[in-house]
C-alpha cells in the first residue's frame, strides 16, 4: 500500500517562522497529486519531509500503514529506509558514470544481486525509452534524456512513492510537453503513487488527479483540476489556477 498521510504537519524554524503549518492530507494509493503554489509556499519542504530529507517539527507522517515521522515521540525513520524514489529539478546525474551505472547505482548500494540489477535496470530503461543507450555518458545526452535517466534511477528501486521536485523546469517548452505526457503514462502503467511539486499551472492541470494549492505554508484548496477551476475558494486560487 502506497498511501501518504500527513496529520497536522508543521515545519518550524523559529518561534514565529513556519515553512509549513497545519498540513493535513491523505494521498491515496496510485494517485498523482501535485503541490502547486508560488515560490516559498512550502511545497518542496513538504515533499522533502516525505522523503526524510527534512524533519517535520510537529505532527505525524505515514507511508502506507507505517509511521515514518513523529517528533513528539522522538521517532524518525531515516530516508534510506522509507523506500521512496526522488527526482530533482537539476537531474543529479553523475557525470563520470554511464547511463547504465547511473540507474544501477541505488541497487548496488543496497547490494542487490548483479543479475537482478541488470534485469531491473534494462526494464526501467525500456520504460523511459532509453534502451540502447546504456553505455552513453551524460555529456552525450540531451537535457530530456538526462531527466529520463534520473527518472529511471528513481523508479528502479521499485519505490512505494515517487517524488518529483519541479523535474521539467530546465527543459524547453516542446520537451516539457512531451515529458508531461510520458511521466503521466509511466505513472499510470506502473500504478505508482506520485507527489509532484510545481509552480506551473499547465503541468498541474494536465498531469494530476488532484491538486493541492499552497500559500505561505498552508493548504488553501484540494481538488481535481476541474473542481478547483470551477469552484476556487478565493481570489488567490482563482488567479493562480488560470
Amino acid at each position: 500500500m502506497s498511501q501518504v498521510k500527513f496529520e497536522g504537519i508543521k515545519k518550524q524554524y523559529a518561534a514565529d517562522v513556519f515553512a509549513v503549518s497545519d498540513f493535513t492530507l491523505t494521498i491515496e494509493d496510485g494517485e498523482f497529486v501535485s503541490f502547486l503554489g508560488p515560490s516559498g509556499c512550502g511545497k518542496t519542504t513538504t515533499l522533502r519531509m516525505i522523503a526524510g530529507l527534512e524533519k517535520n517539527t510537529h505532527g505525524k507522517i505515514y507511508l502506507g500503514d507505517d509511521l515514518v515521522s513523529d517528533p513528539e515521540n522522538k521517532f524518525f525513520l531515516p530516508p534510506e529506509k522509507r523506500h521512496v524514489g526522488m527526482v530533482f529539478q537539476s537531474y543529479a546525474v553523475w557525470p563520470h558514470m554511464n547511463v547504465y551505472d547511473n540507474v544501477a547505482y541505488p541497487l548496488k548500494i543496497q547490494k542487490v544481486p548483479k543479475d537482478e540489477i541488470e534485469k531491473r535496470v534494462l526494464e526501467m530503461l525500456k520504460v523511459v525509452e532509453l534502451n540502447g543507450l546504456e553505455k552513453r555518458m551524460p555529456n552525450q545526452l540531451s537535457g530530456g534524456q538526462q531527466q529520463r535517466v534520473a527518472l529511471a534511477r528513481g523508479l528502479v528501486m521499485q519505490p512505494k512513492v515517487l517524488l518529483l521536485d519541479e523535474p521539467l523546469s530546465n527543459l524547453d517548452a516542446k520537451l516539457r510537453e512531451k515529458m508531461r505526457t510520458d511521466i503521466r503514462a509511466i505513472q499510470q502503467s506502473l500504478k505508482l503513487t506520485v507527489v509532484y511539486v510545481t509552480h506551473d499551472q499547465i503541468e498541474a492541470n494536465t498531469m494530476s488527479d488532484r491538486i493541492v494549492i499552497m500559500k505561505s505554508g498552508k493548504i488553501l484548496q484540494v481538488g481535481s483540476p476541474k473542481e478547483i477551476k470551477s469552484n476556487p475558494v478565493n481570489d488567490f486560487v482563482r488567479e493562480f489556477i488560470q
